[in-house]
């Protein structure tokens, strides 16, 4: 075996690598997490890999339109959206090392053909390519009992065949106990509603074309597979009928690993990687997600999200956040969208009749008129606000004009001729040659003042919250940006990390994105601030509080 992989045959590593089929977008990192909360909740220790086939390094310079949000891990890896996914199901922080992408993958082997590591080799796909591949999966998974593997794309890509072959090759480089590949497939119905088999037939035909068999085949549907369209799919694609589970839809995410463990997927799963006598008893077993995710609301409040991508994906972290405080507070939090760009009649209705505002962050000028709009209609109405990233920074510009009165004031990034740049360039961003990966990145610490709502939510004087920015509050304005009830409560250095208002119920922004650390057992703070504040302008009660 080439030297390169990496590979030590005493780790002891077990590994699930999912697969899917037949088209994007059916749910297989949410069926990959949701294993993994399973096994979590046996007792195991479990991380995940998600491979990205594409080209880019990493998700950094991506349009939120063609991957949705860039989620920031606390390294400052900016990564695709299903690793907040497998952090918020997993509880557990990730790194830059597990997600897998051609570009870094091409860069390393490239770099290293240069630096002449391959002695004199002609340097090819197999094995330099997939050696890398196993190599950055293994490492990954180091120390762990179980690692979930997701292959990007579908099967049939051009860009994913690199690590189809890589997976081939590890079912011959470790016990057959140690692997198991799950294939997530669409069964759709026909017009009459019979759900049809024939697209995951072909699917897992192609699968197998290249070496693979699947293990265990996880069958996407709105309604759970007929039995007779289980014991189907086992004959042509030649796995058991136990090992054909359903995935049909289910009101929140949140409630897949409730189906699946409902349908046994964790135990077959448990027994086939040969760790079922290693798990805690079900008796034993951690019900905290269930409990969580099935508590019944007392109320619901609407709040508006100002944004300029019509795109839940774009800003599905917050999404996720202000669901994990309603879970709570046991309120279901309704996101009202309004377009920043098209501030329509409807738009500007919803803006009118929510119970609290959150401006996003975001990046260029489109819609940062409208965001302006929402922020002085917050300040102006005492609705409460929650300004993230840009929406820190246009709070800062929106206080600049219409309370200072500094006439044009705006940030540079938006406005480069601004007379008053209130918010400017950082001084370590001045005559960088390249964008990806430069941004201030990752998990920062801030100190917050005494005495102020900012340590009301967060209950301490400090906090330590992920950052994705190049620009920030112009140190030469900020004498005169607080002389009139808005402070800065938040500090990292001579950076301004948080805002708030003095005359306002609630107002606060906040430079990083607290929404990248909130997880359904762990609500983040601003956003449980947010909310209370929401259900007292709503007169909406709240529940048992989440013993934190």
């Amino acid at each position: 075996m080439p030297q390169e992989t990496g590979y030590d045959p005493d780790l002891g590593n077990k590994f699930v690598f999912v697969t899917g089929g037949v088209m994007s977008g059916l749910g297989k990192g949410i069926t990959a997490a949701s294993l993994g909360r399973l096994l979590t909740n046996a007792g195991f220790d479990v991380t995940a890999v998600k491979v990205d086939p594409y080209l880019n390094v990493d998700a950094g310079t991506m349009n939120p339109y063609q991957h949705g949000e860039v989620y920031v891990l606390k390294d400052g890896g900016e990564v695709d959206l299903d690793l907040g996914n497998y952090e918020r199901f997993l509880d557990v922080d990730m790194t830059s090392d597990h997600n897998v992408t051609t570009g870094k993958v091409y860069q390393e082997v490239i770099e290293r053909e240069r630096a002449g590591d391959y002695l004199g080799k002609t340097v090819q796909v197999i094995p330099h390519v997939t050696d890398d591949i196993k190599r950055r999966i293994r490492e990954a998974a180091e120390g762990t009992d179980v690692c979930i593997v997701e292959i990007g794309g579908t099967v049939g890509d051009i860009e994913g065949m690199p690590y189809l072959e890589a997976l081939r090759q590890f079912s011959h480089e470790q016990d057959e106990e140690d692997l198991l590949f799950t294939h997530v497939t669409l069964v759709p119905n026909s017009k009459n509603g019979e759900q049809k088999t024939k697209p995951t037939q072909h699917s897992v035909k192609e699968l197998r074309s290249i070496g693979l068999q699947p293990d265990i085949l996880v069958g996407r549907n709105p309604e759970k597979l007929a039995d007779d369209v289980r014991e189907k799919i086992a004959l042509f694609c030649d796995v058991p009928t136990e090992a054909v589970f359903s995935n049909p839809d289910v009101e929140d995410i949140y409630h897949v690993p409730l189906v699946l463990e409902d349908e046994g997927l964790d135990e077959y799963v448990m027994e086939r990687l040969a760790i079922a006598e290693d798990a805690l008893p079900a008796a034993e077993r951690s019900t905290e997600w269930r409990d969580i995710v099935t508590r019944d609301a007392t109320g619901e409040v609407d709040v508006a999200l100002v944004g300029k991508y019509a795109l839940e994906d774009a800003y599905i972290s917050i999404h996720e956040s202000l669901k994990h405080a309603g879970l709570e507070k046991q309120v279901d939090v309704n996101v009202q969208w309004v377009d920043a760009d098209e501030m329509g009649d409807e738009h500007e209705e919803r803006l009118r009749t929510a119970d609290g505002v959150v401006v996003p962050g975001g990046f260029g000028a489109r819609g940062t008129a409208g965001k302006l709009d929402a922020v002085r209609y917050a300040r102006e109405h005492d609705v409460p606000f929650l300004g993230l990233c840009l929406g820190f920074q246009l709070a800062v510009v929106e206080h600049a004009r219409n309370v200072l009165g500094l006439e044009g004031a705006h940030s540079a990034e938006i406005d480069q001729d601004t007379p008053h740049p209130v918010i400017d360039l950082l001084p370590e961003q001045y005559d960088l040659e390249d964008l990806g990966g430069t941004m201030r990145l990752g998990a920062h610490v801030t100190e917050i003042d005494e005495g102020t709502l900012a340590e009301r939510v967060y209950g301490a004087t400090e906090c330590t919250e992920r950052h994705r920015h190049r620009y920030e509050v112009n140190p030469e304005y900020i004498e005169r940006l607080t002389a009139d009830d808005l402070t800065f409560s938040g500090h990292a250095g001579n950076r301004m990390e948080i805002v708030e208002r003095e005359d306002h119920p609630f107002f606060l922004g906040t430079q990083f994105h607290p929404e990248f650390r909130s997880r359904p057992s762990r609500a983040s703070p601003p956003f449980v601030g947010f909310l209370d504040a929401v259900m007292e302008r709503a007169d909406v009660a709240a529940g048992t509080e989440v013993t934190q």
